[in-house]
C-alpha cells in the first residue's frame, strides 16, 4: 500500500467515540454560528445558520459539536431547531462546566450542582433524553476533580449522558481522570502548526480515546501572515491545488486515526472547502515537509 492509498483510506475512516458511537472523523462545531467573543448569534437571521447545519449533515458530517455556552444557549438552540428530530447515526456532542457573562467573559462551574443544572439546560435545548457525548469544558480547580468527574459519572449512570468527554487537559490530569471515570474524548487545542498537547494525543492513541482538536484551522494563522511553517504549507496546497486551510484539515486527517477535527463556520462556502479536505490523500514527501513546519 503506498503512501496516497494509505493516506485515503485513513482519511476516509470512521472512529467509535466511546467504542460504540462511530462517526466520520471529519465533524462540525457551532462555534461560528454565534458571534464574536461567542456572544449573540452570527446572522441577524438564524435561517442561515439553520440551513449551514442542513448542509453539514447533507455533506456527510456525523458529529456536531457544540457547547452550552456558545451564545450563550444560541448553538444548542440552533442545533435543535434545524435537526431534531435528528437523523439516525448523528452524534450531538455539547460541553458544560463554563458559564459566559459577555463576549470573552466566562467564569468556571465545576461544582455537582451546577454541572447537572447546566446539563439538564442542554438536554431541554437540543430536546432530547440524553447527550451522546458530555464534555467538561474546563476542569474547575476550586472543586476535587473526583467531585466533578462523579457529578458526570451519576448522570451517566441515570442515563442523562452516555460518553464523558474532556476539554483542554494535560496527560497527568487525563491519566487521573481515567481511573475516576471512563473518558471518551478529548478536546484540547492542537493543529498543524501548534502540537504542545502531542503527549495527550500519544495517551489517546493508546487508550482509543478520540481527540477533538479545537482551533484545527489556527484560529485563522494559516491563511494569514508570513514565514517558513506558513511558506510550507502554502507550497504543499499549491501542489494540489487547494487551500492551506484543506492541507491543516488534512493533515490532522492523516495525523492520528483517533484525531476528529470539527471545523467551524458561518459560510456555506467555507463549509464545502472544509468538506473537500477529506479528499486530499497527502504523500509521504507532504507529511514530512509539514510535519517539519511546526
Amino acid at each position: 500500500m503506498n503512501a496516497e492509498t494509505a493516506g485515503a483510506e485513513a482519511v476516509g475512516a470512521t472512529f467509535p467515540i466511546g467504542g460504540d458511537l462511530p462517526v466520520r472523523r471529519l465533524g462540525f462545531g457551532t462555534g461560528g454560528l454565534v458571534g464574536p467573543g461567542y456572544w449573540g448569534p452570527r446572522h441577524d437571521d438564524p435561517q442561515r445558520s439553520v440551513a449551514l447545519l442542513h448542509r453539514a449533515v447533507e455533506r456527510g458530517v456525523t458529529l456536531i459539536d457544540t457547547a452550552d455556552n456558545y451564545g450563550p444557549d444560541v448553538a444548542e438552540e440552533l442545533v435543535a431547531r434545524a435537526l431534531h428530530p435528528y437523523p439516525a447515526g448523528l452524534v450531538i456532542a455539547t460541553k458544560g462546566g463554563v458559564v459566559r457573562t459577555g463576549p470573552d467573559v466566562w467564569h468556571l462551574a465545576g461544582r455537582p450542582e451546577q454541572l447537572r443544572a447546566r446539563c439538564e439546560a442542554s438536554l431541554r435545548r437540543l430536546r432530547i433524553d440524553t447527550i451522546d457525548l458530555y464534555q467538561l469544558h474546563r476542569l474547575d480547580p476550586e472543586v476535587p476533580l473526583a467531585d466533578q468527574l462523579g457529578a458526570l459519572r451519576e448522570l451517566q449512570q441515570t442515563g442523562k449522558i452516555r460518553h464523558i468527554g474532556l476539554d483542554s487537559i494535560g496527560a497527568d490530569e487525563l491519566t487521573r481522570a481515567q481511573e475516576i471515570a471512563p473518558i471518551a474524548s478529548v478536546q484540547n487545542r492542537y493543529n498543524l502548526l501548534d502540537r504542545a498537547a502531542e503527549d495527550v494525543l500519544e495517551l489517546c492513541e493508546k487508550r482509543g480515546t478520540a481527540f477533538l482538536p479545537w482551533f484545527p484551522l489556527g484560529h485563522g494563522t494559516l491563511a494569514e501572515g508570513a514565514g517558513t511553517a506558513l511558506a510550507a504549507v502554502a507550497a504543499v496546497a499549491a501542489r494540489h491545488g487547494a487551500t492551506p486551510g484543506q492541507i491543516a484539515l488534512a493533515w490532522l486527517l492523516h495525523r492520528s486515526p483517533v484525531l476528529l477535527p470539527t471545523p467551524g463556520t458561518g459560510s456555506a462556502a467555507h463549509l464545502d472547502e472544509n468538506m473537500a479536505a477529506a479528499d486530499i490523500a497527502l504523500t509521504e514527501g507532504d507529511l514530512a515537509q509539514l510535519g517539519a513546519a511546526a
